[in-house]
């Protein structure tokens, strides 16, 4: 199968042709048809699947066709990071179209976003407490509106934007396409599906558990020894890229100046950055300036890097789920990946969890050569747990 079968605009095709897409992916097969049709659709997929593209190219099928310059059509996104990314894939793909795009967020000026949505636009991707700063003022129409998408939904309810999306909904009151992507489905967006959606075409691309292309090794190690274990671990395997993960803002940033004073080209992307600093650590991060970033959860949802070799959680995720959208950024578009976890007593529970999804090993690993006996300093007792 080929993009030609979808028979979209050539302008469309040329866009697609440019990006070097040759096949569909899946998700791509399945849910694009229905979309092409008019139909709601839920789409269940992990990241790195080509969701995307798959709501973006039927979507600048449907806008090609009709009058332009108002909204009609609007992505919710739950990161600055995602809206980005989505936003330059509705500009490439439709680069030959006429069609618009803004990225809406937090983090920036209010008159700059202003400015280009008084150019006009036709797509909006947007983050929902910015694009309800909009909606407020009156700088965002939204009643020509054709096509909502809900993109990441179930990480948008994890982050607490459920209120923030029934709020944005109230401001629109005509018939719509209504599109969710999600990589799982949780009572609330069950819910929500339910209130929003009519007849919703569902599709559903692989399992829970990551991709085949991912192998996984634990690392047993006390939580005091995590840094020399990773530093060392980082000077003897072969990486291209590595993206780390840690539960808190302020290990984020303290481990990457750390990695980076070990001689590693290493940034982090937290919470507590601008969204100058995040976006220059972004880049430098897909550019290859940064070979390691080192992240939270929430900060690094929405990057989309094809090259990342390994991700290490440094800290464990809370859940299987988390664990699944970490290792979801390796080993995609059928390329291998490896994904390291260090592991404490205290993990044992999410361990036991995670080796009854994934079908395949999960080996104990331990580094040749590393003292994992040595003994916790007295001064840094509790530094560690902050």
């Amino acid at each position: 199968m080929s993009f030609q079968s979808f028979n979209f605009h050539s302008a469309i095709m040329d866009g697609v042709q440019s990006l070097g897409y040759i096949e569909p992916t899946p998700i791509q097969r399945k849910a694009i048809p229905p979309i092409l049709q008019g139909n709601d659709l839920i789409g269940l997929a992990q990241t790195g699947t080509g969701k995307t593209a798959a709501f973006v190219l039927p979507m600048l099928q449907r806008l090609i066709k009709r009058p332009r310059a108002s909204v009609r059509a609007l992505i919710i996104s739950p990161t600055r990071e995602l809206a980005d990314q989505t936003c330059e894939v509705c500009n490439k793909l439709g680069n030959r179209t006429g069609l618009h795009s803004a990225a809406i967020y937090g983090g920036v000026s209010m008159d700059h976003q202003i400015n280009k949505l008084r150019n006009g636009v036709e797509i909006i991707v947007a983050c929902p407490g910015r694009l309800l700063d909009h909606l407020y003022k009156g700088t965002i129409d939204l009643s020509k509106l054709e096509v909502l998408v809900l993109d990441e939904a179930d990480r948008m309810f994890d982050m607490g934007f459920l209120p923030d999306i029934r709020n944005i909904l109230r401001c629109i009151l005509q018939k719509r396409q209504t599109l969710i992507f999600s990589a799982t489905m949780p009572d609330d967006i069950r819910r929500l599906v339910k209130e929003i959606l009519n007849n919703p075409v569902t599709v559903q691309i692989g399992r829970i558990a990551p991709a085949d292309t991912v192998s996984h090794a634990l690392y047993p190690v006390k939580q005091h020894l995590k840094k020399g274990l990773l530093i060392q671990l980082l000077h003897r395997v072969k990486t291209d890229s590595v993206l780390i993960f840690t539960r808190t803002k302020h290990r984020a940033k303290r481990l990457a100046e750390q990695l980076y004073k070990a001689g590693h080209k290493a940034t982090s992307l937290q919470g507590n950055l601008t969204q100058y600093q995040r976006r220059d650590a972004l880049d430098g991060f897909r550019n290859g300036s940064f070979k390691v970033l080192v992240a939270t959860d929430i900060a690094a949802r929405g990057i989309d890097v094809l090259s990342i070799s390994h991700v290490i959680n440094y800290d464990m995720p809370q859940s299987a789920d988390d664990y699944n959208h970490r290792i979801g950024r390796t080993g995609r578009v059928n390329k291998n990946g490896q994904a390291f976890s260090f592991v404490t007593n205290a993990d044992a529970k999410i361990v036991k969890s995670l080796k009854n999804i994934i079908k395949k090993p999960m080996e104990h690993c331990a580094l040749e050569g590393f003292n994992y006996d040595t003994p916790k300093p007295k001064s840094i007792a509790n530094s560690y747990q902050r």
